[in-house]
């Protein structure tokens, strides 16, 4: 899928005018997703759910990713109802290559035969304190989930949107309305810029450094026809963090300039304009939203 890769650089050096410019010039209109398709991984409940109603509310249909927590049927009923637009939730193990870009092209087909978002927000904590002690398989499975299912995402996704931008159509072969370049955005998190404390997680944070590092690096190969960028969230309060005693969230607090955990709806913005054309010129960009704690 896509034919030959389009040249961005020559010789070393970037082209001049790999991209172009949105015409439109007022905000409200380049937040407008409407009759786009986003893909929102981990989407069942708190962060990936909070972008999901995000993406729609900007008009886009949405489809939202689960493992196992079955709820994500109802939250997709939910967010057709209050915004009117497609959404449907699939069940998918992100650990699985195969599996994933299968589900991504069956939606493409599904959702108007073009993708436009994807946000790579699966993911799970690392448990078992120091490293010397946890057990390989949780290892692996942290990683695998954390960062090797970003790789497969972008992956699969990055080939539709390199098709879409040398063809100009959708898969029915219907030119493509309002699609300039695909967006892509990881969930990273400010453990992959500081060392969290007092827990014990290095396992975590490495993958959510290479997560940063891998997305700055495919903004690179994508240039052309996507835009990729993270987002690094601090302490939210969501499921993920449920097991963690209060002794030890109060530890974080104290820490924190702004003196709380974040809530998932805090996210919304600087996914949404990750997401929309009002970033345009933004890529290979990381944004820390973690109520100050990485500058102190």
């Amino acid at each position: 899928m896509g034919g030959e890769k389009l040249p961005a650089m020559d010789g070393g050096n970037f082209n001049h005018h790999n991209t172009v410019a949105p015409k439109e010039e007022k905000v409200f209109p380049l937040f407008n997703n409407t009759g786009k398709t986003a893909i929102v991984s981990g989407a069942g409940a708190g962060i990936g759910l909070a972008v999901a109603q995000a993406l729609a509310e900007s008009g886009a249909n949405v489809a939202i990713w689960y493992h196992g927590n079955k709820k994500a049927l109802d939250r997709a009923k939910d967010i057709e109802k209050e915004y009117g637009v497609k959404c449907q939730a699939y069940q998918v193990d992100v650990r699985s290559q195969k599996h994933v870009k299968e589900v991504i092209d069956e939606i493409v087909q599904e959702f108007n035969g073009r993708l436009d978002i994807f946000v790579a927000n699966a993911g799970i904590p690392w448990s078992q304190g120091s490293f010397l002690d946890g057990n390989v398989e949780h290892y692996k499975n942290v990683m695998s989930t954390d960062m090797d299912s970003v790789y497969y995402c972008a992956n699969a996704a990055g080939l539709h949107w390199r098709r879409q931008k040398m063809e100009g159509t959708d898969l029915k072969g219907k030119k493509l309305e309002n699609f300039k370049l695909g967006s892509f955005i990881a969930t990273a998190s400010m453990s992959g810029h500081i060392v969290n404390i007092p827990q014990l997680q290095a396992a975590y944070n490495g993958a959510k450094a290479a997560v940063i590092q891998f997305v700055k690096s495919i903004a690179i190969d994508m240039v052309q026809f996507a835009r990729a960028n993270t987002v690094s969230p601090g302490y939210i309060a969501t499921e993920i963090s449920d097991y963690v005693p209060i002794e030890t969230k109060n530890i974080w607090r104290d820490k924190i300039p702004m003196g709380r955990e974040g809530e998932a709806h805090e996210l919304k913005g600087a996914f949404l304009y990750l997401a929309s054309d009002i970033s345009s010129y933004t890529t290979g960009s990381d944004i820390i939203v973690d109520g100050g704690y990485s500058i102190v």
